[in-house]
C-alpha cells in the first residue's frame, strides 16, 4: 500500500475509455503542477498498491493519506484534488447524487469496461 500525502491513481491503461480520461487528467495535473501520480495497473506500479490485477481492472482506485478508495468515491477524491474539478467533486459527493452515481458506475459502467477488458485479454491470448 502506498503511504504518503501524494494522491495516487491506479487505472487500466489498456482500457481505451480509461486511458483517454486519465490522459486528460494527467495533462491537467502536469500543467498545474499538482502532486498526483498515475499508475497503470499493467506495470510494475501495481505492486505498490497491494491489489491484484484483476481486482484493479474492475474499478478506478485512488489513494491519499494511506487510504485507498474505489469507484465513485475515488473519482470524488481525485476531482477534489484538482481545482478545475472541485465543483464537480462537491456535486457528485452530495447525498442522493453520490448514491445514484455509485449505482450507475458500480453496476453499469465499470462492469461494461471490465467485460471489454477481459475480452481484449482473451483476444490477445489467442493472438499471442
Amino acid at each position: 500500500m502506498i503511504e504518503n500525502s501524494e494522491t495516487s491513481v491506479l487505472y487500466n491503461a489498456q482500457c481505451p475509455v480509461c486511458q483517454v480520461e486519465v490522459d486528460h487528467y494527467a495533462r491537467y495535473v502536469g500543467e498545474a503542477g499538482l502532486p498526483i501520480r498515475f499508475d497503470d495497473l499493467n506495470t510494475d506500479a501495481l505492486h505498490r498498491w497491494g491489489i491484484d490485477a484483476d481486482t484493479a481492472a474492475r474499478s478506478l482506485y485512488v489513494q491519499r493519506g494511506g487510504v485507498i478508495v474505489s469507484g465513485v468515491p475515488a473519482f470524488v477524491l481525485l476531482w477534489s484534488q484538482m481545482p478545475r474539478y472541485r465543483l464537480l467533486a462537491r456535486f457528485v459527493g452530495l447525498p442522493g447524487i453520490r448514491q445514484v452515481a455509485s449505482v450507475a458506475y458500480d453496476h453499469v459502467f465499470a462492469p461494461v469496461l471490465y467485460r471489454r477488458h477481459r475480452g481484449r485479454q482473451a483476444r490477445n491470448q489467442h493472438i499471442g
